[in-house]
């Protein structure tokens, strides 16, 4: 008999997502609801999930046992965000304001704004600065439900400062108690210093970056944005081919404000996901129905950068497509690291069910960083990250606009945050 550390005992409702394989079509919107059933955590996973009578007797408790009464709480699993540009420096609120006059993200780009913006100030913040932004920053995440992300280089451009983002990455992973997935963008846009000669660009990459990427274990996946006036298929394949032979699992900006054929590249060199897609085509949705690369769907670019195009949410759910929903959280196209405005706008723009955006959030979004065997639902066996939310039901987590309704969190099976506080302990150095 397992020894209980944390028991949550007559929860009002628990969606426990279930599932190891990614969710599709009509079973994305079975988010596995159970009611009036208690929850035990043990040794950092869960432990028990059933009837309330038959705790006792399945699990032991003793004197250092936690037991919480969570008959007002709604419990999930902790949000996976999937897609973020996490460490960056300084921010574009004038180039929001220009893009409110009319300029579109293109012109901004054109006139020297843009990442390339984000590039300079990345370039020019000492590491142990950069570092401090970004714990703060998972802070904010880990209080508004995030207990896993991803999150990308590609404000660097450079050696030195790509390998700068990498490692604070590392850092803020080992010293935050959020789990932080590295991907290597150094395929983000073409730096200055080599403007008109992609080429000897792409070189750089593949045989400078990538082999101290190697060397140093920086990064798990690589990603490129393979878009008109960036980088087109044949680069993006040539960068995707490179790093599979080092070990990094490609991810692919695709099909974001033209339909390039992003989408079929993914699924022809096996991407893990293809991420936004508002410009994808028919024969893009089919592949990507018959395959294993998730489309990752960002719903607050399209609020944030004013689209009227809008990601085919229905189309690809309907054609059986793998969808999960991320913040894509950077300083130009998505000022938020909240999730649950995620799932929100994916209800409210994308016309997801709510019940399909939490899954795309959870278990779909674990699925795309292949690591749904350990996370992303709650299931006996499974890390303990979990949400419990002050709300009367879950329709409550879309329904009432404005608040966070994220009371607990639990990482790893400890207590990270209380009644809506930080909680952990960080190191005394930081």
């Amino acid at each position: 008999m397992k020894r209980a550390d944390i028991v949550l005992r007559r929860c009002r409702q628990v969606l426990t997502c279930q599932g190891v394989a990614p969710k599709r079509g009509g079973d994305l919107a079975n988010v596995g609801l159970q009611e009036n059933v208690s929850l035990a955590i043990g040794e950092g996973k869960i432990i028990y999930l059933g009837p309330d009578e038959d705790l006792f007797a399945t699990v032991a408790t003793g004197s250092a046992t936690e037991i919480l009464e969570a008959e007002n709480l709604i419990v999930l699993p902790g949000f996976i965000d999937s897609h973020t540009h996490l460490p960056f420096a300084g921010s574009r609120e004038e180039e929001f304001a220009l893009r409110l006059q009319g300029y579109t993200y293109q012109e901004l780009a054109a006139r020297g704004l843009g990442i390339q913006t984000t590039v300079k100030a990345t370039r020019e913040i000492p590491e142990d600065k950069l570092l401090e932004l970004c714990l703060a920053r998972c802070d904010s995440m880990l209080l508004h439900g995030t207990t896993t992300a991803e999150a990308k280089s590609g404000y660097g451009l450079n050696l030195a400062d790509e390998i700068k983002q990498l490692e604070v990455i590392r850092q803020a992973n080992q010293i935050h108690p959020l789990d932080i997935l590295p991907t290597y963008l150094g395929a983000h846009e073409v730096p200055p210093e080599y403007k008109g000669n992609k080429k000897a660009y792409l070189n750089f990459m593949i045989n400078k970056v990538l082999p101290v990427i190697k060397e140093k274990n920086l990064a798990r996946f690589v990603d490129v944005f393979c878009e008109e006036g960036v980088y087109d298929l044949e680069e993006t394949r040539f960068i995707i081919r490179a790093a599979k032979k080092m070990g990094l699992a490609p991810r692919i900006h695709a099909d974001e404000f033209s339909p390039l054929g992003g989408a079929r590249l993914a699924v022809e060199e096996e991407a893990l996901s293809a991420d936004h897609l508002l410009a994808i085509d028919d024969q893009g949705i089919a592949l990507l129905a018959q395959s294993s690369t998730v489309a990752t769907l960002l719903p607050v670019v399209s609020l944030f950068l004013m689209q009227e195009k809008k990601a085919p949410a229905r189309e690809l759910i309907q054609a059986g497509a793998v969808v999960a929903i991320a913040s894509d959280f950077n300083p130009g196209s998505s000022m938020t690291e909240n999730m649950l405005l995620v799932i929100q706008l994916a209800v409210l723009l994308l016309k997801m069910k709510i019940e399909e955006a939490i899954n795309a959030a959870t278990i779909n979004a674990a699925f795309s960083l292949g690591i749904s065997q350990t996370c992303g639902s709650l299931e006996v066996g499974k890390k303990a990250d979990l949400i419990l939310c002050d709300i009367p039901n879950y329709l409550h987590l879309v329904y009432h606009l404005g608040i966070n309704p994220i009371y607990h969190v639990i990482k790893n099976g400890r207590w990270v945050v209380r009644e809506r506080k930080l909680v952990y302990l960080r190191p005394s150095n930081f």
